[in-house]
């Protein structure tokens, strides 16, 4: 089993920056693959980043150039950069992990283990 605990979410200003954590533990050793996903009122639960064992990402077309995704493995840690926020932007943000590497690493069905979201607002 493997937890996820996001942090770092909040309220912002159109424009603004967030930095977005999510810790691993439990059985993390055995983490493959790693992404953040966002779910808007409303809407359905939507792809961010993702990233692999090689360190390669993956982004949504419209997180391109403002988000950014890293983890530090010593720290059992993945991260999210936000940058240049938009009031669109607002949603629960979560982090997701699975032991092996996702077919679409934007795809919610592929990720087994989830965090229980950090609320992240941006306002105009």
């Amino acid at each position: 089993q493997v937890q996820l605990v996001e942090s770092g979410g909040g309220s912002v200003q159109s424009g603004g920056s967030l930095t977005l954590s999510c810790a691993a533990s439990g059985n993390s050793n055995s983490i493959c693959c790693m992404g953040w996903f966002r779910q808007a009122p409303g809407k359905e639960r939507e792809g961010v980043a993702a990233i692999d064992s090689d360190g390669t990402t993956t982004y949504a077309d419209s997180m391109k150039g403002r988000f950014t995704i890293s983890q530090d493995n010593a720290k059992n840690t993945l991260y999210l950069q936000m940058n240049s926020l938009k009031p669109e932007d607002t949603a629960i943000y979560y982090c997701a992990a699975d032991m092996f590497e996702p077919g679409d690493p934007l795809t919610t069905y592929e990720y087994n283990y989830w965090g229980q979201g950090t609320q992240v607002t941006v306002s105009s």
